[in-house]
């Protein structure tokens, strides 16, 4: 996902913790933030060190990108941060898939 896309910033991610609201399943954790009139999403992510080592981390990270780039078209112009819960380690790209879209759906990103 190119930079413009991706809340990097502690300051933007504290912004979206404290200001947005919050919605939850058993895998995914997702905190959005109303339109600041961007032309695009903008997502971080927090994949965390119950999750395992750098490479399982990075394995979900990169799980995580691959559905959010399949549903790019489909995604308002918000900000938005994924926190993956320890459930999600050993999940395949299917699963991963549908409960990330569950919980978006929940956060009223998707419809």
């Amino acid at each position: 996902m190119r930079k413009k896309y991706r809340v990097k910033k502690e300051r933007e991610f504290q912004t979206v913790f404290q200001e947005g609201a919050s919605f939850a399943n058993r895998k995914f954790v997702v905190y959005r933030l109303e339109p600041s009139g961007q032309k695009h999403f903008r997502v971080g992510l927090s994949v965390g060190k119950k999750i395992g080592n750098a490479v399982a981390r990075n394995q979900v990270k990169r799980q995580i990108r691959s559905v959010l780039q399949e549903l790019k078209s489909d995604l308002p112009p918000i900000d938005f941060i994924v926190i993956a819960r320890p459930a999600t380690k050993d999940l395949p790209h299917d699963e991963m898939r549908s409960n990330l879209i569950h919980v978006l759906k929940l956060a009223k990103i998707l419809s």
